[in-house]
């Protein structure tokens, strides 16, 4: 019996750790033998009477492809942090002659992200996308493989990459995952071609993608307007020891469907440089946490809005704020990491995803940097299985 290993980066499955293929035998005497090494994988074969395990390790491959790359570039590999972010409010003003709307909101970039893995690629044709997350396109619809494209198409540059995407973002989320991942694909695509452009360009080159994205060219917090694409930095309001927990449902919330139930005559009438001038002053409270997204996203799913009035009514004053994030289904709370009880303990909520996160910066001319003691992500059905095995 012969196994044969795709090469890496082939299938949008294939993750940046080993891949383990196991093939029953039938009882017999038999006693594998060793292939001989490869060029295009590393094997390991450990042997019994009645199991074979051939464990395929792509990293090798890479690395010494990439080893390959570095002999004749000064930089061929990058590993870069992309933090999503929260609307800590978010007025919508007005519909532009272009369908898009107005909005005034400040965004925030937190300190729960995905890593994304860059390496120059000898192919002069394609990029070659692969991630861990199942449902997320690897080809050309994802914004990663879009901001590569426009990067090229801006600076006339030739290379094209290899790009693992380990994703722990949930999608769907308001917490613009996808629009960051599109912007460290730009600061990456720019590194590794030895800093043709500043980062002013990048930004606004980004907005022909997307209107979130320029804002991940901000230092991390900033005062967003236009459909978005228009940021003014500021210096973070909020101490970055403040800590929040974030909870999404299984259910998404689909932006277009929430901007086609929006009524601009049901939206708050606070003016948004208010809210500003009260965050910056006083700091975060419920009353500066307006989203105008949020009614139409309860009609959209109304479990959101029963979601986020159980969180204020379980706080008993544990969060100084509880709000949907963008355009949803995150709810935010902020002033605690710990979600209520009732998250593990109710049925409907066992596959919630949940997060603690803190706000968070960057330095200027570096990318985000993970934070040191950012935690690991998590659903409510295995917190109820951490809290099972402890008792």
């Amino acid at each position: 019996m012969a196994t044969t290993a795709s090469p890496p980066f082939i299938s949008s499955s294939l993750n940046s750790t080993c891949t383990s293929f196991r093939t029953s035998l039938p009882t017999c005497s038999f006693s594998p033998k060793l292939l001989p090494r490869r060029p295009l994988a590393s094997f390991s074969v450990k042997a019994s009477r009645k199991q074979v395990e051939i464990v395929f390790d792509p990293d090798e491959r890479l690395n010494k492809i990439g080893d390959d790359v570095d002999k004749e570039a000064p930089l061929s590999r990058l590993k870069l942090f992309s933090p999503c972010k929260i609307n800590v409010f978010l007025r919508i003003t007005g519909k532009r002659e272009d369908g898009f709307h107005d909005l005034a909101s400040l965004f925030h970039v937190i300190s729960l992200g995905d890593t994304i893995k860059f390496s120059l690629s000898p192919s002069k044709s394609k990029d070659r996308l692969s991630t861990n997350a199942s449902g997320v396109p690897v080809d050309a619809r994802n914004l990663i493989i879009k901001a590569l494209n426009l990067y090229r198409k801006k600076t006339g540059s030739s290379k094209f990459f290899w790009i693992h995407l380990d994703k722990k973002v949930p999608t769907g989320a308001g917490l613009g995952g996808g629009s960051s991942n599109a912007a460290t694909a730009l600061w990456a695509a720019n590194q590794l071609n030895g800093g043709l452009v500043s980062e002013k360009e990048l930004q606004d080159w980004s907005s022909e993608i997307g209107s979130d994205i320029p804002f991940f060219f901000s230092r991390g917090a900033a005062f967003c307007t236009g459909r978005g694409e228009i940021v003014q930095d500021l210096a973070s309001p909020f101490p970055f020891d403040l800590p929040m927990v974030l909870i999404k449902p299984r259910e998404a919330c689909s932006t277009a469907e929430v901007y086609k139930r929006l009524r601009l005559d049901q939206t708050s009438s606070v003016d948004p440089l208010t809210l500003l001038e009260n965050v910056t002053s006083k700091g975060v409270s419920q009353s500066i946490c307006v989203n105008d997204l949020e009614l139409p996203a309860f009609q959209v799913l109304p479990s959101l809005k029963r979601l986020k009035q159980r969180v204020i009514a379980s706080g008993r004053g544990e969060y100084d704020a509880v709000f949907m994030s963008g355009s949803g289904s995150t709810i935010v709370g902020i002033g605690s990491p710990d979600p209520p009880q009732f998250i593990y303990d109710d049925e409907e909520y066992k596959n919630v995803f949940l997060s603690e996160a803190n706000f968070m910066t960057r330095e200027a001319n570096e990318w985000y940097k993970e934070p040191p003691s950012a935690s690991a992500t998590t659903s409510s059905s295995e917190s109820r299985l951490e809290i099972a095995n402890e008792m």
